[in-house]
């Protein structure tokens, strides 16, 4: 399958969202080493709202969709995590605009904006062990396959760079988010939102059928 339509974003989401409920208390313990905890609570509100309104979401289009998702995760996840998160679907909806369906191309693009987003808002740079150390590596998977159209091997190459930068960044000392206030303990620890990064495209993969 070398494009993405608005029933295979649908059913992705509501993988992301069982995801993100499962593993709401492992995220806050994740958040408690070098955080305050909250970010599975926080990011868990969100999308326990898209979840009970999925099967109502306006699905008139695919830029339609994601602008509801991101609409949602603003209004109902807390903390940081709601402004960036919300920021990110914001941005795939404008790259969407138009399209009834989406290829690599189209996703490279999406993550390429997400990552603009969430700069812009929080001004998170590679390095400082942010989300965007997560999403740097996934659009670089993704490009590899734009040529080839194989949307299989995107994700699982996508989900193993994301899994890899997450145990990469365990070592370093984070320079935004909460954990940049606990200096140099923050380094040993995971970022819970890299963390939730490859979780999701982990449990996408299982989704998918996509072999590891």
């Amino acid at each position: 399958m070398s494009e993405i339509t608005l029933e295979t974003i649908e059913r992705g989401m509501k993988a992301t969202c069982a995801t993100v409920l499962r593993n709401e208390i492992y995220f806050c313990e994740l958040d408690a080493l070098a955080g305050d905890g909250d970010f599975g609570n926080s990011l868990a509100a969100g999308f326990r709202v898209i979840e009970a309104d999925l099967p109502t979401l306006d699905k008139s289009s695919i830029n339609m969709f994601l602008l509801k998702i991101s609409m949602i995760i603003s209004k109902h996840t807390g903390g940081s995590s709601g402004p960036l998160w919300g920021t990110a679907f914001m941005r795939a909806a404008a790259i969407a605009k138009g399209k009834d369906v989406l290829t690599l191309e189209d996703l490279e693009k999406i993550v390429q904006a997400a990552i603009d987003g969430i700069q812009a808002r929080g001004g998170a740079l590679p390095g400082d062990k942010t989300l965007i150390d997560s999403l740097i590596p996934v659009r670089d998977a993704i490009a590899k396959h734009k040529a080839d159209g194989d949307t299989t091997a995107a994700l699982r190459d996508a989900t193993k760079d994301a899994e890899d930068a997450a145990e990469t960044a365990k070592s370093w000392v984070a320079k935004r988010g909460r954990q940049q206030f606990t200096g140099d303990r923050s380094a040993g620890t995971p970022d819970p939102g890299m963390v939730a990064i490859a979780t999701i495209l982990n449990d996408l993969c299982t989704e998918f059928g996509v072999a590891r």
